[in-house]
C-alpha cells in the first residue's frame, strides 16, 4: 500500500512517528511522510523516507486552515494514497478533509491526546468536539493512546464507523533502561551541578504554561534538590508562554542555583538514568510518553490526576498523583519521595516492571499494523 503519515511539524514526525513509519515500510509498504518542513525533517529522509512539506501550522485559525487545506487537497490528489494516517489536531482536522474530498479509500487518525479536556473553558470545550465529531464523519479508524480517550470517543461518537481502539503509548526499551553505569551518571551529574547526595527531579516538555513549570518552579522553592528542565519552546507553538517563569529562575538565586534549563537534548536516556525521580505536572496530556520512558528507567514519577497520567501512573505504587495548577501539594509530595530514598527505589522498580509489560513501542506499533491489516502477514482492508 501506499500510505502518508501526516502530522504538523517535523518534530512530531521525527520523535514519535518514525519508529511507525519504519516498520510499515519493512511489512512491505510505501510510506511518505507529509508536514510542516523543517530540521528534523531532513533527519526523517536520512532515513529513507521520501517527505512532502505541507502548509500546516499549529493553529486553528481559518485563514490558516483553509491555506492548509487547499495545500494538502492538491498534494492527496496527486499522490493518490491508500491510506492517510493523521495525527496531532490541526493536521487532523484538516487532513482528514482533505482526504475525504480527494478520495482517499481510508483515513486512520491517532488521538496522541484529545486537545478538550476537563479543565478547558466549556465554550471552547464545546466547539472543539464539534470539530472532532465533524471531522470523524470523514474517519474510517480512530485510534487513542489512553483507554479513558477511546471510551470518550465511543460516548461522544467521534468516528462514523465505530471503529475506536486504545492502542496505548511507548518507547524503546534498548534505549530507555535503569542505569548501568555509574561512572558516567556522577559525570553527567556533576557537569549540570548535581551531587551524590542531593536529588535530582527530571522534568521533560515544551516550554509553555500548559505543561505545568510556574507551580513546579513555585514548588521547587522550599525543596532541597535540583530540577533539570529538558526541553525547548517549539517556534510553531501558540500555548501560553512562561517567560515570567523562566525570569524568575535567571534572577532569583534562591530558584537559579536549583534549577537548570537544559533545552533540546539528544541525551535524553542518560539524563533520565542520571535523575532520581521524574515530575510532569501538566494541565492536559495523551499518554505522555516521557512519564512511559522514566518508568522504563526505574523512575518514581509524580504527575497530575489528568487524563493519560493516571492511567501510567499507579498512585502509591508506581508513583503519586497531583491536582492540576496546585504548587503546595506538589511540594509536599515531591518531598515525600525526596527524603524516601527506599520508598523512590520501590515506585521505581514497580514503574520499570510494569512499562516493560504494558508500554513497549514495538507492541505498541504491531497492535496498530494488526488493526489495519497492514503487517507482512496480514489482510489489507481499505474498506472498513
Amino acid at each position: 500500500m501506499k500510505i502518508c503519515q501526516l502530522c504538523t511539524v517535523d518534530f512530531t514526525l521525527y520523535h514519535f512517528l518514525l519508529p511507525l513509519m519504519v516498520e510499515m515500510r519493512a511489512a512491505g509498504h510505501d510510506v511518505v511522510g507529509v508536514c510542516a518542513d523543517g530540521k528534523l525533517a531532513g533527519q526523517v529522509r536520512e532515513a529513507g523516507f521520501r517527505v512532502e512539506p505541507a502548509p500546516l501550522a499549529r493553529s486553528f485559525s481559518p485563514f490558516r486552515a483553509i491555506k492548509s487545506f487547499v495545500g494538502l487537497y492538491k498534494l492527496l490528489r496527486q499522490e493518490r494514497f491508500d491510506l492517510v494516517h493523521v495525527h496531532t489536531p490541526a493536521a487532523a482536522f484538516v487532513g482528514r478533509l482533505a482526504a475525504r474530498l480527494a478520495g482517499v479509500p481510508r483515513i486512520v487518525y491517532t488521538a496522541h491526546g484529545f486537545y478538550f479536556h476537563e479543565n478547558m473553558a466549556w465554550p471552547k470545550r464545546a466547539l472543539v468536539i464539534a470539530m472532532e465529531w465533524l471531522a470523524g464523519r470523514f474517519t474510517h479508524t480512530l485510534f487513542t493512546q489512553s483507554a479513558e480517550d477511546a471510551a470518550t470517543a465511543r460516548r461522544l461518537g467521534l468516528c462514523r464507523t465505530g471503529d475506536i481502539v486504545a492502542i496505548g503509548n511507548g518507547s524503546d526499551p534498548a534505549r530507555f533502561h535503569p542505569n548501568n553505569d555509574a561512572e558516567a551518571r556522577q559525570k553527567l551529574r556533576a557537569a549540570n551541578g548535581a551531587t551524590d547526595t542531593r536529588p535530582v527531579i527530571v522534568m521533560i516538555g515544551r516550554l509553555v504554561a500548559e505543561k505545568g513549570y510556574p507551580e513546579l518552579v513555585e514548588a521547587m522553592r522550599p525543596l532541597d534538590a535540583d530540577l533539570w528542565i529538558v526541553g525547548d519552546r517549539l517556534a510553531s507553538d501558540h500555548a501560553r508562554s512562561i517567560d515570567d517563569t523562566l525570569n524568575a529562575i535567571e534572577t532569583d538565586p534562591a530558584l537559579s542555583q536549583k534549577i537548570k534549563l537544559l533545552g533540546y537534548r539528544g541525551d535524553v536516556p542518560e539524563l533520565l538514568r542520571a535523575g532520581d525521580i521524574f515530575v510532569l505536572p501538566s494541565h492536559r496530556e495523551g499518554m505522555p510518553r516521557s512519564i512511559i520512558e522514566a518508568m522504563l528507567t526505574g523512575l518514581p514519577v509524580v504527575a497530575t490526576t489528568i487524563r493519560g497520567g493516571r492511567e501510567l501512573v499507579v498512585e502509591g505504587e508506581t508513583g503519586l498523583l497531583v491536582p492540576v495548577d496546585a504548587a503546595n501539594e506538589l511540594a509536599d509530595t515531591l518531598r515525600s519521595l525526596i527524603t524516601d530514598s527506599a520508598l523512590r527505589s520501590q515506585m521505581g522498580a514497580a514503574g520499570l516492571a510494569r512499562a516493560r509489560e504494558l508500554y513497549d513501542e514495538a507492541k505498541i506499533i504491531a497492535r496498530q499494523l494488526d488493526h489495519l491489516g497492514l503487517s507482512a502477514t496480514g489482510q489489507v482492508n481499505c474498506e472498513k
